[in-house]
């Protein structure tokens, strides 16, 4: 972690070592974002703000240039306000030219610089400094940009050069080493990334729906060097400031544009009401009632996991600071999600020994018989293979013949068996129907992977007429292996296999126009598992998170969380032999996973529970 930099330079640099305070705090926060090497347990919950403090320290009189170098690499690891230790080792001009906010390079450890006397900058002019040139060498795993969003990157190298000249000392009576050419942002090891920064969901409105969706950026965890702000305070400048690039086309901010928090401030608290109150510049000073709802809606949503005292209302202030704009409640939540007229069980499904769809009843115990649904999906009319169970748990829709047909019918009554609603020319099961997904509109979307004419379909409320989705990616040579729409309807994510390797990938959902005109898209997809070397399975596990079922090239088939930006959040242990695995958007509600021993599920704070010994394709609704 800040320790990354001091691996390479203890021995010459011991008496400069950063200070480090609660190194306990330090190791537990070490378990996102793993890399390489043997499973190691965490948990799933989240983690609290790491307490660990780095305090750079400024450059010690006629220090070398290799100890200059050092030490600025090591300052912008620490908590610096202004970054102002890190900017005393460039010159003064650097200083001010150097944009530590612009963009933030993760690398697999710290950067490491390789000291080269012999390449020394050629001077175009006599009166022109000797300069010494230090190549930084690294393996580059992640990006963030200046909008704080999260890009995970193939492992690739990163070789910059920070360039040192000499210029006169203070008191003019000798010559220091300074650096005055250095890539712009910040760099750092994966470990020092994670001590100095959280995930948070900011939330916007799916365009045109009244229903927010979480866009996941990572925010410093203490006090921000640049803004001065706590990571509250930073999480509600990043939602005003508007929605991440990729998510920006699909959503809505219901801010009125240019508002801000007012002037000065940079921390945000709760009273004893546990009553949030924002602040905000006159742009927002003549919104209605219900724009202002929305508004507290995007707050209450955004800072729901940050404060240390739970917040239970949203109070937005005019420009003045003193009379309120309007309150949100914790209690009117549920009017601003998808399924806020439904309530939901969130139930888990699978396919039974006899083919049949069944239900597993919530908190039954080991052993237990599951109980198959209602209707032709569960009567044994039909062999199930694949399916998918609509959000509010009245119908299913079902892979049959070998990939051929996708049936919808109701799991909760008897009834005939319907008519397929797509049928596949697929040779092989493999190149038919994959399994279906709803979203939260109560569409169904399914791919046909027919190599002769690959399809992306979605059949509006279940029932309508498919049409074809437009999707750019989808070429001869690229077959959907499995495909999960999230539950806001404006995401999906996807296993592609192509050229014989499965990867993770998360698309966007556009949609133009309405009625029948309506022209849908999925585009830009990102993929968001890069140095995972194959993806067996998927599903979604909240708001802006998946759990995975794969390996890391090179290493052993785990089920990890997944942020859909791609940072990796924990590894699940304690189970082998895994072929699927399943999650409900509720992160309480259990795990259930498929294995070569028959389904098993994994209840919060305990072990991985058998559920029955034969059984396959485990599901929640979506």
């Amino acid at each position: 972690m800040g320790a990354d930099r001091r691996q390479h330079s203890r021995g010459r640099r011991g008496t400069r070592a950063a200070t480090l305070g609660c190194i306990a705090a330090l190791l537990a926060g070490c378990a996102s974002m793993p890399d390489s090497g043997d499973v190691n347990p965490v948990k799933a919950s989240r983690q609290g703000d790491s307490q660990v403090r780095v305090y750079p320290v400024p450059p010690r009189d006629n220090a070398e240039p290799s100890e200059i170098v050092e030490g600025f690499l090591e300052a912008m690891t620490g908590d610096d306000p202004g970054f102002d230790t890190a900017r005393k080792y460039l010159t003064k001009q650097a200083a001010q030219t150097w944009r530590p906010e612009e963009h933030t390079t993760v690398l697999s450890a710290a950067p490491v610089p390789r000291p080269d006397h012999g390449r020394q900058h050629d001077r175009s002019a006599p009166d022109e400094p000797q300069a010494l040139l230090y190549p930084l060498t690294g393996q580059k795993i992640a990006l963030v940009d200046a909008r704080r969003a999260y890009q995970p990157l193939a492992p690739a190298a990163y070789n910059e050069t920070i360039r040192l000249v000499q210029q006169r000392s203070a008191d003019g009576k000798a010559k220091e080493w300074r650096i005055d050419g250095l890539p712009q942002g910040l760099v750092m090891g994966q470990s020092d990334f994670q001590r100095n920064y959280r995930s948070v969901n900011k939330y916007y409105f799916a365009s045109g729906r009244d229903w927010v969706l979480a866009d996941p950026v990572y925010i410093r965890k203490r006090q921000d060097p640049v803004t001065h702000m706590d990571s509250l305070t930073q999480s509600v400048k990043a939602l005003l400031e508007g929605p991440t690039n990729w998510l920006e086309p699909v959503v809505d901010s219901r801010f009125p544009t240019g508002t801000e928090l007012r002037k000065d401030v940079t921390s945000l608290t709760t009273d004893d009401r546990n009553t949030l109150k924002i602040p905000l510049n006159d742009k927002a000073d003549n919104v209605g009632r219900d724009q202002c709802r929305e508004m507290a809606a995007q707050i209450l949503f955004t800072v729901a996991d940050l404060a240390s005292t739970k917040v239970q209302q949203v109070e937005l202030l005019h420009s003045d600071g003193r009379s309120t704009l309007c309150v949100l409640g914790e209690d009117q939540r549920s009017d601003f999600v998808v399924d806020h007229a439904t309530a939901l069980r969130e139930t888990p499904y699978f396919v039974d020994a006899e083919g049949r769809l069944a239900q597993l009843r919530p908190g039954a115990k080991e052993g237990a018989d599951p109980r198959p649904v209602y209707g032709p999906f569960g009567n044994g009319q039909l062999q199930i293979e694949k399916a998918a169970v609509s959000r509010d748990e009245q119908r299913a829709a079902a892979v049959t013949q070998n990939g051929r047909s996708l049936r919808v019918a109701s799991i909760v009554a008897d009834g005939d068996l319907p008519e397929a609603i797509i049928d596949s020319k697929g040779a092989k099961p493999e190149q038919r129907l994959s399994a279906p997904s709803w979203d939260g509109r109560d569409d169904l979307w399914v791919a046909d992977r027919n190599p002769a004419e690959p399809r992306l379909l979605i059949v509006p409320g279940g029932t309508g007429t498919p049409r074809p989705v437009t999707a750019p990616w989808l070429t001869s040579d690229v077959r959907v292996e499995e495909l999960r729409v999230s539950k806001d309807g404006v995401r999906m994510a996807l296993r592609l296999q192509r050229d014989g390797k499965t990867t993770l990938h998360i698309g966007r959902v556009e949609r133009q126009g309405s009625g029948d005109g309506q022209k849908i898209s999925v585009v830009d997809l990102q993929p968001i598992a890069p140095r995972m070397d194959s993806v067996t399975s998927m599903s979604w596990a909240g708001p802006s998170r998946l759990v995975v079922l794969g390996k890391l090239d090179g290493g052993v088939q785990q089920i990890r969380y997944l942020q859909t930006d791609g940072s990796a959040a924990a590894v699940i242990p304690g189970l082998n032999q895994v072929t699927a695995v399943a999650a409900a958007n509720d992160e309480r509600v259990p795990l259930v996973a498929a294995t070569d021993d028959g389904i098993v599920r994994l209840q919060g704070g305990a072990n991985w529970q058998p559920v029955t010994d034969k059984g396959s394709a485990p599901i929640y609704p979506g």
